[in-house]
């Protein structure tokens, strides 16, 4: 038991380590990205599966509430928190369609559409992704290795540094984190 304790925490040290070097550009777009998006007065959609969905939501709690500083609300919904638009969507279209049918009714030109999948191949981010450029949305795209099939829908990718999937879920949380507080840092410095 030891040695797999300490193995993870070595993995989870290894990837932790290389995130700078992998994801530091790749934040800075993202965060210019959500600038942009709040200032022209668009909102950001959040989605994911599992702990995806857990990120997506923790990611719109710290916008919506606050991360470290007091500023106003910014607008973001994670679209996996209302139950009975995902149990109607997935009963009615299927679950394939869960995100989609939601972001072609709240996403349009001047938002950000975020998708968070570990594999990158999640057809119902996939969906949504789609229709999101569709709509003329921005699109970021959250995930590991090399993206899976959602990179070729993203104008931007942040992708963690393994395919170990819960390295993966550990680097997505650091990055965001790390994209609250640059945005509520310069939101506050322009304010």
């Amino acid at each position: 038991m030891k040695d797999a304790i300490r193995e993870g925490l070595e993995e989870h040290r290894r990837v932790a380590e290389s995130l700078a070097a992998a994801m530091a550009e790749s934040i800075e777009r993202a965060a210019g990205m959500i600038l942009d998006t709040y200032r022209r007065g668009g909102k950001v959609l959040i989605m994911g599966n599992g702990g995806s969905a857990a990120d997506a939501q923790h990611f719109a709690a710290e916008l919506v509430g606050r991360y470290r500083r007091e500023r106003r609300a910014l607008p973001a919904i994670a679209l996996t928190t209302d139950t009975s638009i995902l149990t109607s969507v997935s009963n009615d279209y299927g679950y394939a369609d869960v995100f989609k049918r939601q972001v072609e009714a709240h996403a349009g030109p001047g938002d950000l559409v975020v998708g968070i999948s570990t594999s990158g191949n999640s057809e119902n981010v996939l969906r949504a992704l789609a229709a999101a450029r569709a709509r003329g949305a921005a699109v970021i795209v959250m995930g590991g290795g090399d993206g899976g099939k959602m990179a070729a829908l993203a104008d931007l990718a942040l992708l963690a540094p393994t395919t170990a999937t819960p390295r993966i879920q550990e680097a997505h949380i650091t990055a965001i984190h790390v994209l609250c507080d640059v945005v509520e840092a310069e939101l506050a410095a322009g304010a």
